[in-house]
Order: structure tokens, then sequence, then C-alpha cells
């Protein structure tokens, strides 16, 4: 499991418009990496809308948005023009990355048991190492539990 003041773990995959993305290409930023089960759904749209509502607020403190699920680029593409997300959605279809955040865990709804991404959000600082890990996501008031 990771914990605050170790390295997060470096990855590379695809965004929403097929171009490679790695976490090295950060370096010197300051990152907000959330992960979210599903694009278009309920929770994960009030998520997504309450990061959008209050980019310039990110950016005013100098941090990147990335936002990470196991949907297609299609449907990255898709969620980000139905909503006007300002900022990149990354590829994960295989859960190989959530794996390496310990996020893709065994899940239960209604009875049935399933493995899926549990709402976590990491922040990275600078160095690449983990500054902040939120795991009880208030995706109405997401914003403020990473600003402050």
């Amino acid at each position: 499991m990771l914990s605050i003041g170790s390295s997060a773990p470096l990855f590379s995959t695809t965004n929403q418009d097929g171009n490679a993305v790695s976490l090295a290409n950060f370096k010197g930023q300051k990152v907000v990496l959330y992960f979210y089960p599903k694009d278009n759904t309920p929770t994960c749209t009030t998520q997504a809308c309450n990061l959008r509502d209050n980019y310039n607020a990110f950016l005013a403190k100098g941090y990147v948005v990335l936002g990470i699920s196991p949907d297609s680029e299609k449907s990255h593409t898709k969620f980000i023009a139905k909503h006007q997300l300002p900022f990149t959605l990354l590829v994960d279809t295989d859960a190989q990355i959530a794996q390496q955040y310990g996020v893709w865990q065994l899940k239960k709804m209604m009875g049935k048991e399933y493995m899926g991404i549990v709402r976590t959000t990491f922040v990275i600082d600078e160095a690449g190492n983990i500054a902040q890990i939120i795991s009880q996501v208030k995706s109405s008031d997401h914003a403020t539990q990473i600003l402050g």
C-alpha cells in the first residue's frame, strides 16, 4: 500500500486523444491523479464537474489534473465533450496502473462481488512523491479536499 512520502509509481499510457502520457513527464510539477470507476456515471460525473468548476484554482496553485479510469479513449473523449472537462483523462483498460496504486480492489454492489476502481486521489509533489492520499472522496466538494 502506498503512503504519504513514498515515490509515486511511474507509468505510461495514452490519453483521450491517443497520445502517449508518462508520469515522468510531469517531474517538477504538482499532479492531482484521481482514479475513478467509470465515465458518465452519476458520482464520477459529479466529481469531474467539481474539478472542472475549480480548475482555475488548481492552475493558480500550479497543479496538473489527470483523471484515470479503465474506460477507452473514445469513452473519455465523449465524457470530456459532454461535460467540457479542461483536463486530461488517462486510459487504464487493463487496470495495471490502478493495481500499481492499490486502487483495483474487490467491490460489492447489490450482493455481487467484482474487481473495480476504488475512488481515490493522489496528490504528487514536484519531486514525484505522494504528498496526499484522499480515499474518502466527496465528489461534490473534491476540489476543497485537495486544495484545502
